[in-house]
């Protein structure tokens, strides 16, 4: 490791020792002052949180490094004009040229969110809780699908550089109406299933990849275009994941409502 690429790991530890200290201050605080407990197994509690300071510091660091702009470099080469048509030049472009970042988008948002750890842990606890009624990989599928449409939107919105409330308040006006129709069972998970996408895998690549993309699509500002992706993907799986229980309600009561043939048809007499 070179020597710059060394005091930046090192800036960035000591970063993070900064951010973990104030959450310490008030485990350690409730548990000594309020609680009047000692800490129990204090010795693996010490060491956990140097994993965890390790571990943080390590991620922030790769995503410097690789993920921001490794998503930035994909963005710029998806919308270079020489890759979507050549001869053509970047001011000449329409939306519809640009259908290979919609793609890209849809792709990376579907394979993040289901490799992303926090959608796991609430999908298995999900199944569990629920008696088997809601199904892990069909939550996660679900979820994984609202944000791959987010994406796609979302980069439809750099592209053409329409307004974000616009998508907003239309995604909440479908999320209401869904509210209200869909069984009551799902809907508190369907809206903790929209935070539980914006973590630790999916954030970085879609952060990267909306900076990337307003920073190389002409007439767009990063600032106003670039951010927006985040809100539109916690939005989405809420109405997908609604949609997967209304489905698969619509279906079991099909099946339930569906005539059993007559005994004299199946050849059965038992009955």
């Amino acid at each position: 490791m070179s020597t710059g690429l060394a005091y930046e790991l090192a800036a960035t530890i000591g970063s993070t020792v900064l951010d973990v200290l104030p959450i310490a201050a008030i485990l350690i605080g409730f548990q000594v002052g309020v609680l009047r407990q000692t800490i129990p197994h204090l010795k693996r509690v010490m060491i956990g949180t140097v994993y965890v300071v390790l571990g943080l510091s390590f991620f922030l660091f790769g995503l410097e490094q690789a993920l921001f702009p490794l998503g930035k470099t994909m963005a710029r080469q998806l919308t270079d004009p020489a890759f979507i048509g050549a001869g053509i030049d970047a001011a000449q472009l329409t939306w519809h040229d640009y259908y290979w970042v919609y793609i890209f988008a849809f792709a990376i948002g579907f394979s993040t969110t289901i490799a992303e750890p926090s959608l796991i842990a609430v999908a298995i606890k999900a199944r569990e809780v629920s008696g088997g009624a809601v199904g892990a990989w069909g939550l996660r599928i679900a979820v994984a699908l609202g944000v791959a449409l987010s994406l796609a939107v979302g980069t439809l919105r750099i592209v053409t550089g329409t307004p974000l409330y616009f998508y907003m308040i239309a995604g909440y006006v479908i999320v209401v109406v869904q509210t209200m129709l869909a069984p009551r069972m799902i809907i508190p998970l369907a809206y903790d299933s929209g935070g539980v996408t914006t973590s630790t895998v999916t954030v970085p690549l879609v952060a990267a990849l909306g900076l990337g993309l307003a920073s190389n699509v002409p007439g767009r500002s990063i600032l106003l275009d670039g951010f927006g992706l985040i809100a539109l993907a916690s939005l989405f799986p809420i109405s997908t994941v609604m949609g997967y229980a209304q489905v698969t309600g619509w279906l079991d009561k099909r099946r339930k409502n569906r005539k059993i043939p007559s005994a004299s048809k199946t050849g059965d007499f038992s009955q």
